[in-house]
């Protein structure tokens, strides 16, 4: 594969969309609530479905540069936020009920909403060109996460919780937000405090919540502007570091979390019965992903067409 055009902003993603109404709100609410349900899902990343809904890039840029049409950027962010406030609760909630038992089946239906997406990803990443050298990128950086994922997998690390701890805990969560990929919760599991994390939300434990939510959001703004930076100047290698990112971790998930022992046991489904089960899920969210992405896909060239003024 040869060069074709070098990297440079994306002029598409300059301006937040023109998306108005109760209809708009409550599809960015649904959207914040899934990226919520991402945050502590394990083996996932807020930041990957983001990045799916198309929420990432104007979210980094308003990181930014937040005082830059604020009221505008706030009044469109607002259900995002609250819809992501409403996920990390109730998926709390979940984990501490009936989740615990069916965790692999639904890891395998959120790792098929990433797949479903995939081709749109691979379609928004080489909008302003694909070179080889972007390939290498992606290719790396999936080995990497994979490496990374399947060593952390054989961890079993207790850290005792503190408000330091959980200070670090948020940070690693807002990690995840500006890296697309990381799933901060697979790293919580290694370190025995994702169980204590999400009894705490569930709780409303202000010992736990307060400095989880300072740690993310001091992380997020310390490190948007970079982020910005790196997509403005090299759109295309960063958008292919991502989607190496997402492929690394999608196929780690599987030994790591989805295929052990531990979570045939406690789905206690016997083991033919479990395959299946978790192979109906994933193929569940890969047409509804699929699905899901072609509109928005379409929307979005409409949207695009309308603002050059064709």
């Amino acid at each position: 594969m040869t060069d074709q055009t070098p990297d440079r902003p994306n002029p598409a993603n300059a301006t937040l969309p023109d998306e108005r109404g109760i209809g708009a709100w409550l599809v960015r609410l649904l959207k914040g609530i899934a990226i919520g349900i991402g945050f502590i899902l394990p083996g996932l990343s807020g930041g990957v479905l983001a990045v799916i809904f198309k929420i990432y890039d104007p979210l980094i840029k308003f990181l930014a540069n937040p005082f830059k049409n604020f009221v505008t950027q706030v009044r469109y962010f607002l259900p995002v936020g609250i819809g992501g406030i409403v996920g990390v609760v109730l998926f709390s909630y979940a984990v501490s009920a009936a989740f615990q038992r069916y965790e692999a089946a639904f890891v395998c239906l959120f790792i098929g909403f990433v797949i479903g997406t995939f081709p749109s990803l691979w379609r928004q990443a080489g909008k302003n060109g694909r070179a080889t050298k972007h390939l290498v990128i992606l290719a790396v950086s999936a080995v990497v996460i994979f490496a990374i994922m399947m060593a952390g997998g054989g961890l079993n690390l207790q850290v005792p919780p503190s408000i330091p701890v959980w200070l670090g805990s948020g940070a690693l969560i807002g990690l995840g937000v500006i890296v697309p990929g990381m799933s901060p919760s697979n790293f919580l599991i290694y370190f025995g405090l994702y169980s204590k994390m999400t009894d705490g939300i569930k709780d409303f434990d202000p010992v736990v919540f307060i400095p989880l939510f300072l740690g993310l959001a001091l992380c997020v703004v310390l490190f948007a502007k970079a982020a910005n930076w790196a997509f403005e100047t090299h759109y295309a290698g960063m958008y292919h570091f991502i989607l190496g990112m997402v492929a690394g971790s999608s196929l780690a998930i599987f030994p790591t979390v989805v295929f052990t022992a531990e979570a045939i046991d406690k789905a206690g489904l016997g083991l033919g019965i479990f395959l299946a089960f978790c192979a109906v899920m994933l193929v569940l969210g890969i047409l509804a992903s699929w699905g899901f992405s072609k509109i928005e896909d379409r929307y979005s060239d409409q949207r695009e067409a309308i603002e050059s003024g064709r």
